[in-house]
């Protein structure tokens, strides 16, 4: 789920801003909107209002239904560069969460994470679109990818390249925090 902290990102609100945005530009309403990108009205509604959480894949949805990009949905408008470095997931451990540092232009896009979890937590995803993988190298501690195609651990220091378009989760199978930089691409 996409989650923030006060004085610690603005993206829900950035979210907001940029879904009404592109929105009124594809002139949908938000009706029409909720209908194209399989997610109820309400939470449309709570989402311009900058009041509401959403899982990483629901804003994938909306932003394929509005033609745009996952990072045009949850940058700052005003930013000037491909940085963003804003918190867009925490888990259930307050040192579990995702930090989405930049985006560059790919066949469609290139995403670079930081991503940390406490001990036991997990992010479950939702498959990408065909043609998504990605490339984690984790940095401290033990990563679990539990892949459709089956599980992988990766050490310090290690790394895996998987397809994501398939069900999978990282979990945190060590004793203390860990850390790993997510690159996706498409």
């Amino acid at each position: 789920m996409l989650h923030t902290d006060q004085g610690r990102s603005d993206v829900l609100a950035f979210v907001g801003e940029n879904l009404r945005r592109l929105r009124r530009q594809a002139g949908l309403s938000q009706a029409a909107l909720a209908q194209a990108a399989g997610i109820s009205r309400r939470m449309i509604i709570n989402l311009e209002g900058g009041d509401t959480n959403i899982s990483l894949s629901s804003l994938d949805r909306l932003a394929e239904a509005l033609g745009a990009t996952f990072v045009e949905i949850v940058s700052d408008p005003a930013a000037q560069s491909r940085r963003i470095e804003a918190v867009t997931w925490r888990g259930g451990r307050a040192d579990s969460e995702a930090v989405l540092l930049g985006s560059v232009p790919a066949r469609s896009e290139a995403q670079l994470w930081r991503w940390s979890l406490g001990p036991g937590d997990r992010y479950s995803a939702e498959p990408d679109p065909e043609g998504w993988h990605e490339m984690i190298a984790v940095t401290e501690g033990r990563v679990l990818i539990d892949l459709a195609e089956g599980p992988v651990v990766i050490e310090a220091g290690g790394y895996a390249i998987y397809n994501s378009a398939q069900t999978y989760a990282y979990v945190n199978v060590g004793d203390g925090v860990a850390r790993f930089i997510r690159t996706t691409v498409a």
